[in-house]
């Protein structure tokens, strides 16, 4: 999570770094995906007080960009965690187990699918396929990759992160 979300999720949202993107963009028509990527590159999710400003700078409707918002899974509508940990359910990680380490990431954190913990310092999302089958089962935490999971191997993970920082 970028340092501007943690402030954000602590008091009114600075509406300066999305005016910045605004800006930008002010004579791009069709410009709302780029617009919506950047503010969620800027506050690490896309806060509400953003979409309204973008709808009457983009003159769009509000409602229009929450169509975006939901359809697109790219997009986060609240603070996510500074690590963002990926369990894969898809078919060779399920075979494997990847059950036991979901419920593991839940009774550790307390946390599930989409959960984010309320130190916003980790982010739970169970995926339908990482592409690294031969190594079921895997996690990813960011960028990344722990392949051939156990519980014992899950608590290490999950013990490297919460000691960062």
């Amino acid at each position: 999570m970028t340092e501007v979300a943690q402030q954000e999720t602590q008091k009114e949202v600075d509406l300066t770094a999305a005016n910045q993107i605004l800006d930008k963009y002010q004579d791009m028509h069709g410009a709302l995906m780029p617009v919506l990527q950047d503010i969620q590159e800027a506050y690490g999710f896309i806060p509400e007080e953003t979409v309204h400003l973008a709808a009457e700078r983009l003159n769009v409707y509000a409602s229009q960009i929450y169509g975006v918002l939901t359809f697109y899974a790219q997009f986060h509508l609240e603070p996510r965690g500074k690590y963002i940990m990926r369990v894969c359910m898809g078919t060779a990680c399920h075979v494997k187990g990847a059950s036991r380490i979901a419920e593991t990431l839940k009774d550790r954190l307390g946390i599930a699918h989409a959960e984010t913990t309320p130190d916003l310092k980790f982010t739970a999302e169970y995926v339908a396929c990482i592409g690294a089958c031969g190594m079921a089962p895997v996690i990813m935490v960011n960028d990344g990759t722990y392949g051939s999971m156990t519980v014992q191997k899950m608590d290490e993970v999950i013990a490297k992160y919460k000691n960062m920082d």
